[in-house]
């Protein structure tokens, strides 16, 4: 057969599949007839269902999640302790009767420090009160005219490049006319110092935390420092002047002018002590 001739055919034989017995279209028609018959057909009577009562409520448990342990905990309480207690600051200089204020306090303390007053030693002791005392580690308290002429003797600024490396200003909270701060020296050994030629050595000091207490008027009228780590620098734990002695090897022949050394008595203490511990165990 011919491919024209299956052309013409096919639709043919679609329409009849279509058309006859079991068609689609036969099927579409007893559908139809189907509905029409259901359509004319007289309504069936009401069937009325039972309505059961309504259950009683069974009352249901609902679990509730414990609450966020973060959110739901009290406020910690606030240590307490030796330390931990810190003083009011904001109390304690409103209640202060000191007239000038801790920020400019501190503004004076560097103005005193610097290399135009130097702490009385270069404006001819203007900023240093009648009164003043000069307490240190180990020399003081001493007055105001030997201080100055104990300094005249000691030209360390021809003999080093000193950097003071201060830091930490801050006003006592319970001594509103003082001023403390910390320092770690930084020097370098230029210049002949009590007979010892320069080495360039590198002079490095223990942390010192020092202190200026200020009068009404602006003036010094204590000034002192202590080292506070003799473990750290290079100059025996030692600071002020004898720091600088101690580095270039020209300490004076006196126990607290040299790094510190345990005496003969404490080091027999310090035996006997160990030698008990041995019986007690």
């Amino acid at each position: 057969m011919k491919f024209s001739t299956i052309c013409l055919l096919a639709p043919l034989q679609l329409c009849a599949a279509y058309m006859g017995s079991g068609g689609y279209l036969s099927q579409l028609s007893e559908v139809r007839s189907s509905a029409s018959a259901t359509v004319d057909a007289p309504p069936a009577d009401p069937v009325v269902a039972e309505v059961a009562a309504p259950a009683e409520p069974v009352p249901v448990a609902v679990a509730v999640a414990p609450a966020d342990p973060v959110t739901a905990a009290a406020a910690p309480a606030p240590p307490v302790g030796q330390f931990a207690d810190g003083v009011d600051e904001a109390a304690a200089f409103a209640a202060s009767t000191f007239p000038i204020a801790p920020a400019d306090l501190i503004a004076r303390a560097k103005e005193v420090l610097s290399r135009d007053v130097g702490l009385g030693t270069k404006d001819g002791g203007e900023c240093l009160a009648e009164d003043f005392e000069f307490v240190a580690q180990v020399v003081g308290p001493i007055g105001r005219e030997e201080y100055l002429g104990a300094l005249g003797t000691f030209d360390l600024e021809s003999a080093f490049d000193i950097t003071p490396n201060g830091f930490g200003f801050s006003v006592d909270p319970l001594q509103t006319n003082r001023v403390w701060f910390f320092n770690r020296v930084r020097a370098t050994h230029t210049g002949t110092f009590m007979g010892a030629e320069p080495t360039g050595k590198q002079v490095v000091y223990p942390p010192q935390v020092q202190h200026i207490d200020f009068d009404e008027s602006g003036k010094i009228r204590e000034y002192g420092f202590y080292t506070a780590d003799r473990r750290q620098g290079n100059t025996g734990g030692l600071g002020g002047a004898f720091g600088f002695m101690a580095a270039v090897g020209k300490s004076p022949p006196v126990p607290e002018f040299r790094p510190y050394k345990r005496s003969k008595r404490f080091r027999a203490l310090l035996f006997f002590g160990d030698f008990m511990k041995r019986f007690q165990k």
